[in-house]
């Protein structure tokens, strides 16, 4: 196994049943990666604090009670040792003034969340074969 078959994935979800259908689109992919789950931004903030190896790739939902996925990211962008981890957002939002403030705030991708279970399935498979297949992901310091 290469080492990014081992870096675990930090999925920030406040919704279970989002969680539960992107966990289905995962294992139809065949990902081998270890999966954590943090049901809001602070959960995710203290899971990366104390998280060894850190996560390869975060998938941060905008839209949460609380820490909301903007602040969240801003946090992860904006700390020394957790900047260089790829965040890609899946959200329902398509507003412009959300891709442009995630884009601004050092999002590496923008992606909407498709609204049927096959086109979640699809999306995930492609997420898949780009940051796992395809992209180089720096490794821990």
């Amino acid at each position: 196994m290469q080492q990014r078959d081992m870096q675990p994935i930090l999925i920030v979800e406040d919704s279970e049943d989002d969680f539960e259908a992107t966990m289905r689109a995962f294992k139809r992919t065949n990902l081998r990666n270890p999966i954590r789950w943090a049901a809001s931004g602070q959960e995710a903030l203290d899971v990366l604090a104390t998280m060894t190896p850190k996560p390869g790739l975060i998938l941060l939902d905008l839209n949460m009670p609380g820490l909301d996925g903007r602040k969240t990211l801003e946090a992860i962008k904006s700390n020394v040792h957790w900047r260089k981890i790829p965040v890609v957002i899946l959200t329902t939002s398509d507003d412009e003034r959300d891709i442009e403030g995630c884009y601004a705030l050092g999002a590496n991708t923008y992606v909407q969340k498709p609204v049927d279970l096959d086109g979640l399935f699809a999306a995930i498979q492609r997420l898949k074969e780009y940051w796992f297949e395809i992209a180089i992901l720096p490794l821990e310091d």
